[in-house]
């Protein structure tokens, strides 16, 4: 297959499991690989985000993913990762097997749901498109840069009910007992589903790595245990096709918690489905805790000890007397610029960065639950304090509806100005337009400018230009 040939241990593996129809499958690694997009409800829902996914669904030729209804494929030469749209969180580049995990786990508004491995983001934004935007959504992910990714697609995609964490399993457990009403654990996996798209997934794999990801996924799925409330929904899913790392993993599971229950298992198979494979098990825990299995006294000395083993945030947040004047400047500010932004949640100050902690978070949670972990995104970025001014975040630009704005400057997806736009150009504009501005693109938010003298001055951030701006 394309210069790579597959392990040996692994056709073996493939054709003791599937027998007659190991052959269809390992033909399949000679087909294309496929690619998809999901578009965000948070956004796809307005009446603008409505007319740019007709838009979409046409000039990329979409056909839909028959397991998630805002799935869709496209195929090449189309290139949706290039448009504005994507650039205004209209949708998120995913593999459609993928989509399959948070579908089945059933994501509610108003819950309080955990995304144990969150990067990049796809599952997270799929869960959040389905809360909308009521609740609150825990997305962790243990490797910072990763986690810096994660908080990027999360502000993208226009997500105000998040909090993005960046610690262990095991560090999480100890914080948050029985807290969550759904997990989405996509564990890490010996990545069999990626061997069409990324030839290295083929170079690391052999039956130890596949019994190292298994041992890691036990760890991982005990941790999630201690998080899932009485009554919660798990849902484990990898992107690997073996036993061990799926049905055998889920079985021992079952066996060790005597009060989790299988609800269901679904494979996606790439001979049989057109995607690269996907397994997801949905569990339900009992409501009333009775699990006779391995409790966290009984977990591995080395989980334990990384529960221990926990990193300071680099800033914690300031003084309730500094958060009370920040939240009133932001206040003040809003009521004449944002008249239809209700702002709620409960405000925190990392430096001269201020956040809204969802209202959610009170629920069954309080703020010193965070003391101590790595939050790269704590709720909804609202604004930065420059100097007794304010200047509005991104993110912020990102959740707003041009309606929610005293100004709004539109520019369409398919002209000049919105490609300068996102290389970090100024633009002319009316010399009536002053003050701060929402951009947006076909009615979709982009980010914010400031218009004087007839300029609107772009705060695009710098590490979202694009050096060329692409309009397929």
């Amino acid at each position: 297959m394309n210069e790579e040939r597959l392990p040996a241990a692994y056709t073996a593996n493939v054709t003791e499991m599937l027998g007659d129809a190991a052959d269809a499958f390992l033909e399949s690694y000679e087909a294309r690989r496929t690619q998809g997009l999901r578009f965000n409800g948070l956004k796809s829902n307005s009446a603008s985000g409505n007319t740019a996914v007709k838009q979409a669904v046409s000039q990329f030729s979409l056909t839909p993913v028959p397991w998630c209804p805002a799935g869709y494929y496209y195929e090449e030469p189309a290139r949706p990762g290039r448009h504005p749209y994507h650039t205004a969180g209209l949708y998120y580049i995913q593999e459609p097997s993928a989509m399959s995990a948070a579908e089945l786990l059933g994501a509610l508004p108003g819950e309080i749901i955990l995304d144990l491995a969150a990067a990049p983001g796809g599952k997270t934004t799929h869960i959040a498109a389905a809360m909308q935007g009521q609740g609150l959504l825990v997305s962790n992910e243990i490797h910072p840069e990763r986690a810096k990714i994660l908080a990027e697609n999360v502000e993208r995609l226009g997500i105000t009910n998040a909090l993005v964490t960046c610690g262990t399993p095991g560090e999480l457990a100890k914080r948050f007992p029985e807290v969550f009403d759904r997990i989405m654990l996509d564990a890490p996996c010996s990545g069999e589903g990626m061997f069409r798209k990324d030839p290295d997934a083929i170079r690391e794999w052999s039956p130890k790595h596949v019994e190292m990801c298994a041992a890691r996924q036990w760890d991982i799925l005990q941790d999630a245990y201690l998080m899932l409330k009485p009554g919660g929904t798990l849902a484990y899913s990898t992107c690997t096709f073996n036993r061990r790392e799926n049905e055998e993993t889920v079985e021992r599971f079952v066996r060790a918690y005597a009060d989790m229950e299988l609800i269901l298992t679904k494979r996606l198979w790439p001979h049989l489905e057109k995607g690269e494979g996907h397994f997801v098990a949905v569990l339900r825990k009992a409501d009333s805790a009775s699990g006779t299995g391995a409790g966290a006294d009984n977990r591995p000395a080395r989980n334990r000890r990384g529960e221990r083993e926990r990193d300071r945030g680099k800033s914690g947040p300031r003084t309730a007397a500094s958060v009370r004047g920040a939240l009133q400047q932001f206040t003040e500010w809003a009521a004449a610029e944002l008249p239809g932004f209700a702002g709620r949640g409960i405000p925190l100050l990392f430096g001269e960065s201020l956040y809204l902690l969802p209202e959610a978070f009170n629920d069954r949670l309080h703020t010193g639950m965070l003391d101590g972990l790595k939050v790269p995104r704590a709720g909804l970025h609202i604004a930065q304090l420059k100097k007794n001014r304010i200047e509005p975040a991104h993110a912020l630009a990102m959740a707003l509806q041009p309606d929610q704005a005293v100004r709004s400057y539109d520019l369409p997806a398919g002209g000049l100005e919105i490609q300068a736009w996102l290389r970090g150009e100024s633009l002319p504009v009316p010399p009536g337009l002053h003050g701060w501005t929402l951009v947006t693109v076909d009615g979709l938010s982009v980010g914010w400018g400031k218009a004087s003298s007839g300029q609107l001055k772009n705060h695009l951030p710098k590490g979202l230009r694009m050096m060329k701006a692409h309009i397929d």
